[in-house]
């Protein structure tokens, strides 16, 4: 039996959205699931699926309705060595699952650098990691179950309900909850990680090589200077030894340097504002290069206990630069300085109807910023820079974007609003944010 938790206000991780529902469930296993979605249909509730919270924009909003609480409906269900096929509760934790994959002898394809989110909240907004010859999480989905809003089973894939399968995808929730997730997986790998600074002019001279002579290439810029740091990430042979960073250098590195030193420096500059900049030439002076390898969930992931606001944008590749030489410009002439870094990625272009990556080579730019400290103008001028390169932003971050200036980013808008229409006609699924991107 479902339990109902107590019902008090929903925050994401950022802090950027908050709501109240009228209840929340714990359903363990899909018939609860259908059960808590047609009683919210009996009260005239609204019904959102609640992840770990990690997205920035309100998309995972309860606001008002039913939140189902999917933290006790996670793990394998099934996998089959021969095809790489697994089968996900939809509940499941990134990094769980990376943990439970590498058990198995079987890892993900490709992965961002936070494992935190539930699986099925990183396919339903689009999260992504790098590599141009790579898309993005929902790619590796090849079946998928929702509960729909009559509190039946739709079976999704390529070949069954092939339309419905292109919109859940990428879903955002609107269309059903999903409660299992196939995934193409593949036999365990190593990556090799390289990590070093260099200068932006440099990089952006030689990114086009970078992306296309490794597997996964990405860089960081640390704003109002002219450092970046360059990681590069390639597989290795399946019989090559590993070097995977000593427990005690990785806790440094990461845990002292990237988290409770950045923590650091963010709160100074939050507390003197003019500390930011030089602080921030500081930051990529002190950082240096540094080699190993590693299973490859190990080296896509990071750990980010450091809590930020952030916006992104996958913009056409051929883009990039002029994009990044506006930003730079434009960084000059803010209001308030930043702190953190910009993060440039690449993808591959996909058939995913709401995928940010649909139909284009694609480069995205992350912007963040330190909670608590200034983010509009900042937000504000690289919105106004990157949507006018075509940019698309991504749906689980913070932006401006309506159904009016998105439909037409997308070739597909219109299939995915007529697949919601037909799938959940009462709008049992909908809240603020999906009503403003989508529209009614």
């Amino acid at each position: 039996m479902s339990r109902q938790s107590a019902t008090g206000a929903w925050t994401n991780w950022a802090r950027t959205a908050t709501a109240r529902p009228a209840r929340t469930i714990r359903p363990r296993d899909v018939e609860e699931i259908a059960t808590a979605v047609k009683a919210a249909a009996r009260d005239e509730l609204t019904v959102r699926a609640l992840g770990s919270g990690h997205s920035f924009s309100a998309v995972g909003s309860p606001e008002g309705g039913l939140a189902l609480d999917l933290s006790d409906w996670r793990g394998v269900i099934a996998a089959d060595h021969q095809t790489g096929l697994v089968t996900v509760r939809s509940g499941t934790p990134l990094h769980q699952l990376n943990h439970e994959l590498d058990q198995l002898g079987l890892a993900m394809t490709n992965l961002g650098d936070i494992d935190r989110q539930t699986l099925a909240g990183a396919i339903s907004t689009g999260t992504h990691g790098t590599g141009a010859a790579f898309g993005g999480l929902a790619t590796q989905v090849k079946a998928l179950e929702l509960v729909l809003a009559d509190g039946s089973l739709l079976r999704c894939s390529a070949t069954e309900n092939p339309a419905e399968f292109n919109a859940a995808r990428v879903g955002l929730g609107a269309l059903g909850v999903l409660s299992t997730i196939t995934l193409q997986c593949e036999p365990a790998y190593a990556l090799q990680a390289a990590e070093y600074p260099a200068g932006l002019d440099e990089t952006m001279e030689c990114f086009d090589e970078l992306t296309e002579t490794n597997d996964h290439a990405e860089f960081h810029w640390f704003v109002h200077t002219d450092r970046v740091m360059v990681k590069r990430n390639n597989r290795l042979p399946q019989d090559a030894p590993r070097q995977p960073q000593h427990p005690l250098r990785r806790f440094f590195e990461y845990e002292v340097l990237e988290n409770a030193a950045l923590a650091a420096v963010c709160h100074t500059g939050r507390a003197i504002p003019g500390l930011v900049r030089p602080l921030n030439r500081l930051c990529a002076k002190v950082l240096g290069e540094r080699t190993y390898s590693d299973a490859s969930h190990r080296v896509f992931t990071t750990p980010r206990r450091v809590r930020f606001t952030e916006t992104e944008y996958a913009i056409p590749r051929e883009h990039l630069r002029e994009v990044l030489a506006e930003l730079r410009a434009a960084s000059e002439r803010l209001e308030h300085p930043v702190n953190i870094p910009v993060e440039v990625r690449v993808a591959a272009p996909d058939d995913i109807w709401l995928s940010t990556a649909t139909g284009r080579p694609t480069a995205y730019l992350a912007i963040h910023q330190f909670i608590g400290m200034p983010y509009r103008h900042w937000f504000a001028t690289f919105e106004q820079i990157a949507y006018a390169a075509g940019g698309r932003p991504h749906w689980g971050k913070m932006h401006n974007q309506s159904a009016e200036t998105l439909r037409d980013r997308y070739p597909h808008f219109a299939d995915f609003k007529a697949v919601r229409a037909a799938l959940d006609p009462h709008g049992r699924f909908r809240n603020s944010y999906l009503d403003r991107v989508l529209g009614n």
